[in-house]
């Protein structure tokens, strides 16, 4: 007899990677064969996800096939639901590919699909079931008080329900006895869910001595008591209530999301016939031009975001996350709301950009990955990001937010995991994505099309996620003016989308305004270069379709502090500005220069030092010198007690401008450098989220798997790790910037690659790998030596060599 196991296992590859793509949980990690992929496709957890992702008919469809008698026929499966033989054939089409229907003759419900449904449309067990809980002496009054006779000889229980359920096929007359108020009750229940709570259930009473309307229904088999205080409808009386039908109104079309235009007047058909056909309130060059001007903002402020924060992190939180102040700073660094600011921390975060250091007195830093994040181009950069928001089970509205115990939601906590935002994200976006072009999508319709698309998913919680999603998605530069932008069809089609992107994105200038009030104007985004070294010499003044930028005395010494020269400076303003350097900036340059390193502090535990003994007794004289406690040990030389980072501080909080001093005398740049975090340790082996969109290389990965491991254990061999023994050889080695421009590039192509990998304890080891995507520091792929899908911390690997069908 053909069990689950042996059709999925008939099933072709295409089949299973239609399988593993609708619920890619199941592959989380990839089984061992496929007799594991149908245990595990069986199982509570996993039925439950694939019902959420049925859309209304579908899931009516089930619910038909498990409450009607088998084998279902297709033209009573159509009635039943009210609707054309085509709808309902492929409605058990989608429920074949999901795996919950399966067999050749007529469809079967697959295991544990009855359990994750224990009251299908709405209906309670059959009378059978339902009863089965009663003795035969209860049963026995039961059936007298309806049938008016003693059951004939000693018949046993299964023919004491085959007998009431005679009786209780036509329960109108036994509704109608009950009164008016019993059958209110039934109605309560009829369209389910079909159990209800009540006092004293189990106590048996008779229909000459019942006094309240649960009791008379009770006393009529129209109630089941299953305990003593929970009644049950019976499948039958339930019909019969219902007039017969399985659902109130089942359709199998989603409702519309543009509502329906009024009929047009006499007056404006005229005037539409006389200016012809009227172009739609926003065309796609409009909406796309928006949603890239906002795509390229939020790169640019996630790169500035963490730029200040691998140089001053905020702290991590004793109970986790980002405190409200540094939340509140970051969002005054980047001229955003708070909400704003929170959004971008969780998505540079999802994106694998940024972590936390250590377990205790940690702080929020830059990972490794940043630095290889940057060297991408813009249109790169978002999609990494879009990519890590589009997946991530955080939900960023919650910042600021109290739990359930009045307890303050902070931003990057876990107490902002919510596993459905990711499912709710990219069912709103392809919504839009349906919608006609030029249609503004309501709210209510588009939470209408939700509740049809994903009817078990429902309630405030998804409401809020919506709202959510829509201004994120319009920050992050997803959509423009309420409509999706074609880029981001793209990325939720699993394609690439940095070509739709980046052609609308504004090219990098390297010429800059500077004026004579010492401001500097950035017509447009500045080369990476340029855009660093003027953010060291300048502040930011205000952005917007320019950046203007401002010199100041303390900018320009933040510059002069890095190591950079006055000629430095100059010369580089000078080959970037359209105009010649205005005099009084040149001016100031030279001023701050001047005065620059005028003092020189070492440690004694510190000492300043100076080729003019005139400053030095200034200093001496200056009464807001007290606290350096200050010495003099020379003519041109002053000791301290204090440190040289504090002695530093307060001379400068006098208005001088000293520098650190080696030993050697040479100058010490005490411009702090970026410091980095590792990312937590990640298991190699692959673990999707349950709604985590897979990529058709990262199925296909999956499905050989499966078939290997199907293959070593009907032969008891070995699984395929020995057929794919790395060459030999030491591990290939190459530069971190060439080995991820390698790994893309075999992405793109689909071939193999030979790498060498540090384990967690530095071990080398070689891998031979079929790369599917290269995101967020990971390289995700199937391992050909182990037959299996893992992923790969970029960082940990140290090289990589392509590799021919020959080798």
């Amino acid at each position: 007899m053909e069990t689950y196991a042996d059709w999925l296992r008939a099933r072709g590859d295409d089949e299973l990677r239609a399988l593993l793509s609708a619920r890619p949980e199941l592959i989380a990690p990839v089984p061992a064969d496929l007799t594991a992929l149908a245990a595990r496709a069986a199982t509570p957890t996993a039925i439950s996800r694939a019902l959420d992702r049925l859309d209304r008919f579908t899931l009516a469809t089930l619910e038909a096939l498990l409450v009607l008698p088998a084998p279902v026929k297709p033209r009573t499966l159509s009635s039943a639901l009210g609707a054309t033989a085509s709808q309902s054939g492929a409605a058990v089409e989608k429920l074949r590919q999901y795996g919950l229907v399966w067999g050749k003759a007529s469809p079967t419900t697959a295991p544990g699909v009855r359990q994750g449904l224990p009251h299908p449309a709405g209906l309670g067990p059959p009378v059978q079931e339902v009863f089965a809980g009663y003795n035969s002496e209860r049963l026995t009054q039961l059936i007298i008080d309806l049938d008016g006779a003693e059951p004939r000889g000693f018949p046993d229980s299964p023919r004491l329900l085959r007998r009431l359920a005679e009786l209780l096929a036509a329960p109108e007359a036994l509704i109608r006895d009950a009164g008016p108020e019993a059958r209110a009750a039934l109605e309560q229940l009829a369209w389910g869910p079909p159990v209800g709570r009540v006092a004293d259930a189990r106590r048996p009473v008779r229909i000459d001595t019942a006094t309240t309307p649960i009791e008379r229904l009770l006393a009529r088999g129209l109630l089941a008591a299953e305990d003593d205080r929970t009644v049950s409808l019976p499948r039958e009386v339930a019909l019969h209530l219902r007039g017969g039908r399985l659902f109130r109104d089942v359709s199998a079309q989603p409702p519309p999301l543009a509502a329906p235009a009024p009929a047009p007047t006499r007056a404006q058909e005229q005037q539409a016939g006389s200016r012809g056909r009227s172009t739609p309130p926003h065309r796609e060059d409009l909406v796309v031009r928006a949603a890239a001007g906002e795509a390229f903002n939020a790169v640019r402020l996630v790169e500035e975001l963490l730029e200040r924060w691998g140089l001053d992190p905020p702290p991590v939180l004793r109970s986790g996350g980002l405190a409200v102040r540094d939340l509140r700073s970051a969002a005054q660094l980047l001229d955003v709301e708070e909400w704003q600011a929170a959004v971008l921390v969780e998505i540079a975060y999802a994106a694998g950009l940024l972590t936390r250091s250590g377990d205790l007195d940690g702080e929020w830093l830059p990972t490794p990955a940043y630095d290889l994040w940057l060297m991408r181009e813009t249109a790169g950069r978002w999609v990494e990001l879009a990519r890590g928001w589009l997946k991530s089970d955080r939900a960023a509205g919650l910042a600021g937010e109290r739990d359930d115990r009045d307890r303050l939601i902070n931003a990057l906590s876990e107490a902002m995991v919510r596993v459905s935002a990711p499912a709710t994200r990219r069912a709103t976006l392809r919504v839009l994505v349906q919608a006609e072009p030029g249609v503004a999508v309501d709210t209510e319709r588009l939470r209408a099309r939700l509740t049809w698309l994903y009817p078990r998913r429902g309630g405030p919680l998804r409401d809020r996620l919506i709202a959510w999603t829509l201004r994120e998605a319009a920050m992050l530069g997803l959509t423009g003016f309420g409509e999706p932008a074609p880029y981001a069809r793209d990325l939720l089609d699993g394609g690439d989308a940095e070509p739709g992107l980046e052609k609308f994105l504004p090219e990098p200038v390297d010429q800059i305004l500077i004026q004579a009030d010492l401001t500097a104007i950035a017509p447009g985004p500045l080369v990476t270069e340029l855009a660093r070294e003027l953010a060291l010499a300048a502040d930011v003044e205000s952005t917007g379709g320019a950046t203007v930028y401002r010199f100041t005395p303390e900018s320009v010494r933040r510059a002069l502090d890095a190591g950079r020269t006055a000629g430095d400076v100059t010369g580089l303003l000078a080959r970037h500005s359209t105009t010649p350097l205005p005099q009084p900036l040149t001016y100031l340059i030279d001023d701050v220069a001047r005065r620059h390193g005028h003092l020189r502090v070492g440690a004694m535990a510190s000492y300043v030092r100076t080729d003019s003994p005139a400053t030095l007794d200034e200093i001496l004289a200056d009464r807001h010198a007290d606290p350096l406690r200050l010495y003099r040990l020379a003519p041109t030389v002053l000791a301290s007690g204090l440190q040289r980072a504090q002695l530093l501080d307060g001379l400068r909080s006098l208005g001088l401008a000293p520098v650190a001093e080696s030993p050697g005398g040479g100058v010490i740049i005490t411009r702090p450098d970026a410091q980095r975090a590792e990312p937590p340790p990640t298991a190699e082996i692959v673990r999707l989220r349950p709604d985590e969109s897979t990529d058709a290389s990262m199925i296909a990965a999956a499905v050989r798997a499966l078939r290997a491991g199907d293959e070593a254990a009907r032969h008891g061999a070995e699984q395929a790790r020995l057929r794919a023994d790395a060459p030999a050889g030491e591990p290939p080695r190459s530069p971190a910037a060439a080995t991820v421009e390698q790994l893309r590039g075999a992405v793109e192509r689909g071939g193999r690659v030979w790498i060498g990998y540090l384990d967690q304890q530095g071990q080398s080891s070689s891998r031979i790998v079929e790369p599917v995507r290269v995101e967020g520091g990971f390289l995700t792929g199937y391992d050909a030596t182990r037959a299996a899908v893992h992923r790969f911390a970029l960082h940990r690997i140290t090289g990589v060599a392509e590799l021919g069908d020959e080798d």
